[in-house]
């Protein structure tokens, strides 16, 4: 599977909204594998995502292997280094966390995986990455050492993505951490989405269909829930 990347932007010309599915592999029961790829496959995601702030097992190829023998859907690293790469995936969100000054996230964990990724046929998607504050303190700001952005001001955040489009990057990010108790604010979303050309990818803190439906109307081209759907494989059969 190939030219993700040129499918999300096909989706955001055409004005149709994406939805990933975002696995955790620390977090995968494997006795609830078959249950949780059924609940994938009845759901409207286009996109599993699969990574994690800490993801310390050995089983990434392993899941890989077992979701594309069950699903069709392109399946996109989201990681939180370099060992979480896989060559058995289909496209890999090459990210560089620009809301934080902490260089290993910025540059240097990106330099450690080149090596990796050069040995692979995975499509590379440079990503900037947003994490934004969510009223408490994620994994990925704890891992990461950095400090999010005020969800207050949106005008700093639009004006680092602006920034991260200026850089090359081929997506942007919005982020409230896994597990958040607040979602990314809907003004910042609208804010960014309506000054910067690239696609718009918004996580964490979403609940609720409303809060997909609410994240879609207020500008984002791709919503990724994580959380809801690890607690609840029935999320998405919510008020049918």
């Amino acid at each position: 599977m190939t030219n993700i990347y040129n499918a999300i932007i096909q989706a955001k010309t055409e004005k149709r909204k994406l939805l990933a599915i975002l696995l955790d592999p620390d977090k995968i029961v494997w006795e609830n594998l078959g249950y949780l790829i059924e609940k994938i496959n009845q759901s409207p995601a286009t996109h599993i995502f699969i990574g994690g702030s800490h993801v310390q097992n050995n089983i990434l190829d392993e899941l890989i292997i077992r979701l594309k023998e069950k699903i069709s859907l392109p399946i996109v690293l989201f990681p939180g280094n370099p060992s979480q790469i896989s060559a058995n995936a289909d496209a890999i969100l090459f990210l560089s966390l620009i809301s934080g000054r902490n260089s290993d996230y910025l540059i240097d964990h990106q330099v450690d995986a080149v090596p990796i990724l050069k040995k692979t046929q995975l499509e590379i998607i440079p990503t900037g990455y947003m994490l934004i504050e969510s009223g408490s303190e994620t994994a990925v700001a704890r891992v990461s050492n950095t400090k999010p952005l005020d969800r207050n001001n949106c005008d700093y955040a639009m004006h680092t993505a602006q920034a991260g489009e200026m850089l090359g990057h081929k997506l942007i990010y919005l982020e409230a951490g896994s597990g958040a108790k607040k979602a990314v604010p809907f003004e910042m979303i609208r804010k960014v989405s309506n000054n910067i050309e690239i696609p718009l990818i918004v996580g964490g803190g979403i609940i609720d269909l409303q809060g997909i439906q609410k994240a879609y109307e207020a500008g984002a081209d791709l919503v990724v829930i994580g959380t809801a759907f690890e607690n609840d494989a029935e999320f998405f059969n919510q008020n049918k």
